[in-house]
């Protein structure tokens, strides 16, 4: 066995161990109701948006009440924040860790519009650097652009061996499907891309196919359970981009196939034999992306339809 798999099947043994530990920390214990079921929206003119954006701030309120019922101040208290009148979302579910889907920009009046879908230990106890990071790429992109914060899934836990599977984004990726396919239907004239950060990476890898997206944009990513471009089987422009103060860059980029499992998520993005196109990411670290920074910037100017910078702009 090569000393890159003796690597991997080493963390997955010790993620395994330290998994139920950091698993009783999740919030998926957080009593919720059962949110009311949402029709597909055929068209964004602002009186549908206004009526799904007022349907969804109830079932958060209701959340909200929920919450404060069972003494969880802490999540009653960020649901009241969500329920502000100016938060726009598509949808919301606050069960199991939470689901949210929220807009970022004009909707109604896009010309560009970013789905943006986070990796792991994402959830309704630590959305904020999910909302920065949409509100920011929306700054960013200007008039007649939004970004849409898609917590869509179930993410898995750092700390847990199912992060070094495809497990939870096979389950994902369906959602996301559908969910860019009710955008294509209604804004059609709309420039759709793909934003996915960390394990995003790999739900969108196993959303990709068949999407009529302009880009997937991929950042942050230990690898996407594909040895290459070519077997997404995507027309889109495929991007990768890493930051040079990015832990993720000592991954191991393997597959182990173990008895009913295969762990580790294959080739590295950034990699030539890949075949994406590499763009300047930075110095950051891996939770940076999407703040100021060459990063941002270029993530800007993919979704824009402009070619990245070749050179980081503060060098």
């Amino acid at each position: 066995m090569s000393r890159l798999r003796r690597a991997l099947l080493s963390a997955v043994v010790t993620l395994s161990i330290a998994g139920p530990v950091s698993g009783a920390a999740r919030p998926a214990a957080v009593q919720a109701p059962v949110p009311p079921a949402l029709a597909p929206l055929r068209t964004f003119t602002p009186a549908a948006l206004a009526e799904r954006y007022a349907a969804t701030r109830d079932a958060i309120q209701a959340a909200g009440r929920t919450a404060a019922a069972h003494a969880d101040r802490w999540r009653a208290a960020m649901l009241r924040t969500m329920a502000d009148r100016t938060r726009r979302f598509l949808f919301f579910d606050g069960r199991d860790g939470g689901r949210a889907v929220e807009v970022f920009g004009d909707l109604a009046q896009a010309e560009r519009i970013a789905v943006l879908v986070p990796g792991s230990d994402t959830n309704l106890d630590e959305y904020g650097l999910l909302r920065g990071g949409a509100m920011r790429l929306q700054q960013a992109l200007g008039d007649r652009s939004a970004v849409i914060g898609w917590l869509g899934y179930e993410t898995p836990s750092t700390v847990s061996a199912e992060v070094l599977t495809t497990g939870r984004a096979d389950r994902a990726a369906p959602a996301l499907s559908a969910f860019v396919r009710e955008l294509a239907v209604a804004e059609p004239a709309a420039r759709l891309s793909l934003v996915c950060h960390s394990y995003g990476t790999v739900v969108c890898g196993r959303a990709a196919s068949g999407l009529d997206v302009a880009d997937v944009v991929l950042v942050g990513s230990a690898g996407i359970g594909v040895d290459d471009v070519g077997a997404l089987h995507t027309r889109a422009t495929v991007w990768a981009g890493r930051s040079a103060g990015d832990w993720i860059g000592d991954v191991p980029h393997t597959r182990l196939r173990l008895p009913f499992i295969t762990v580790g998520l294959g080739a590295d993005p950034v990699s030539p034999s890949f075949g994406a196109r590499v763009f300047v990411a930075g110095d950051g670290g891996h939770s940076d992306y999407l703040r100021p920074g060459a990063a941002l910037s270029n993530i800007a100017r993919i979704v824009s339809g402009q070619a990245p910078c070749e050179e980081d702009p503060r060098a």
